[in-house]
């Protein structure tokens, strides 16, 4: 009997090692530049009350309407879903824990979302982000923070392709006065409109200005702007907030079409693109949303915030041609004998403890053989284990990436030449 292979869901993808490799780079060197500005790790459950989302992102979004992994809970009957974002997560977390009770809180998050899409390169069903909230800080200092955080991890990354769009939204009531004249306008080209923009017209007009349909583009190019409605203190705020950029050197492009997804957005709203990845040009976006945390049941809280996709980063690196570190073991272990392959165990542990990255040869075979699995591992060295290394508790030790005679020392030897080594050679420690 023929058993059929079982294959993954649509849309959510296997990160096999090779590409693991980015991964890692990525998530190490992101998470290394968020705890530069001190912000800490929160992890949240992937299944939430379905309510929690239909309230913070909106009953008559795309998200809620059409892409969110809903289901019922069999024991009692709740309505569950599959987080489709982090922010309503993370605020939710930060209320049912009193976190705020502390003073304002700089938080990071990192992991799967899940949104029932059509898959495509760089959009899919089960996708990876980094997420960033900043609660309780209201000036727009934090706002620029984030930001400018953005410009040093692209550095760190070494990604040059990602340009930054700025725009702002103005307070709740500039947002209501926009929205009237919007839809006002909007209705008098209703038999233009595309089936999408005529079911946002009333219940999220915003969201017409981000059509990208090429049908749309004069319409949306001649709608209202948004800020002759907007107030003094916002525009105070967003000046503020390009005064800050200016001063950092992180340079951006004013986008008064820009207007997020999201219906808790509130003010600084800005979005991270890149011209190398066709239709998925956007990579990082966020903004302010001080709303939120009342509206989810807390006390009136300012917070503001980003996410970034992992999997478009990942693509970015492979397009602009990122060199990405690699990570190999210090050491390859071979040993042959029964004593030998007794005290390979306890070498490798002795090296382990001295930090070391060392791989034990498993499975047998002539030392020819081990000898090219230890060459195709990657590895600085060989340690060569045979009946007499046993018997007198040394090891050989053999240059795999230099010319060079193999030594006979002891253990603890080990760590300090292959350490003063790879210092001398500036090689990359991967295991660090």
């Amino acid at each position: 009997m023929t058993t059929t292979p079982i294959s993954a869901v649509r849309g959510m993808n296997d990160v096999l090692p090779e590409a693991g490799e980015a991964w890692d780079f990525l998530e190490r060197t992101v998470l290394r530049c968020l705890r530069q500005y001190g912000y800490r790790p929160i992890r949240m459950p992937l299944v939430e009350r379905t309510e929690l989302f239909v309230r913070s992102i909106g009953e008559v979004t795309d998200i809620v309407e059409k892409e969110m992994y809903t289901f019922t809970d069999r024991l009692n009957g709740d309505s569950l879903t599959l987080r489709p974002e982090g922010t309503a997560s993370c605020v939710r977390a930060a209320l049912e824990h009193n976190l705020l009770y502390a003073g304002p809180q700089r938080l990071y998050y990192l992991g799967p979302m899940f949104r029932h899409e059509r898959p495509q390169k760089g959009r899919y069903r089960q996708f990876h982000q980094v997420g960033v909230e900043a609660l309780g800080f209201s000036g727009p200092d934090i706002d620029a923070e984030v930001i400018i955080m953005c410009a040093r991890m692209w550095r760190a990354l070494g990604l040059s392709d990602v340009s930054l769009e700025l725009n702002t939204l103005g307070d709740p009531q500039a947002r209501a006065r926009y929205r009237a004249r919007l839809v006002a306008y909007l209705e008098r080209h209703c038999n233009a409109l595309d089936e999408d923009s005529k079911r946002r017209l009333h219940a999220n007009p915003l969201r017409v200005l981000d059509s990208k349909n090429p049908a749309m583009q004069e319409i949306v190019e001649r709608a209202p702007r948004m800020a002759d409605d907007l107030d003094e203190p916002s525009l105070a705020h967003f000046e503020a907030v390009q005064a800050a950029l200016r001063r950092a050197q992180v340079g951006f492009t004013i986008n008064p079409r820009l207007v997020r997804g999201l219906d808790y957005y509130n003010r600084t709203v800005f979005e991270w693109l890149t011209g190398k990845l066709g239709a998925q040009a956007a990579v990082c976006a966020g903004g302010r949303y001080d709303g939120l945390v009342e509206h989810l049941g807390g006390k009136p809280a300012p917070a503001c915030g980003f996410a970034m996709g992992v999997e478009r980063l990942i693509a970015l690196l492979e397009a602009e041609r990122v060199t990405i570190p690699t990570r190999v073991p210090d050491c390859y272990v071979v040993h042959q004998g029964d004593a030998a392959a007794d005290f390979a165990w306890q070498v490798c542990e002795r090296l382990r403890e001295q930090t070391l990255s060392v791989i034990l040869h498993c499975g047998g075979g002539s030392f020819k053989t081990q000898l090219r699995k230890a060459d195709a591992s990657g590895a600085r060295y060989a340690i060569v284990i045979g009946e007499d290394e046993a018997r007198a508790a040394k090891v050989g030790l053999k240059p795999l990436r230099e010319a060079a005679a193999q030594m006979l020392v002891d253990v603890d030897e080990v760590a300090d030449l292959v350490v003063g080594v790879r210092r001398l050679s500036g090689a990359h420690d991967g295991s660090r």
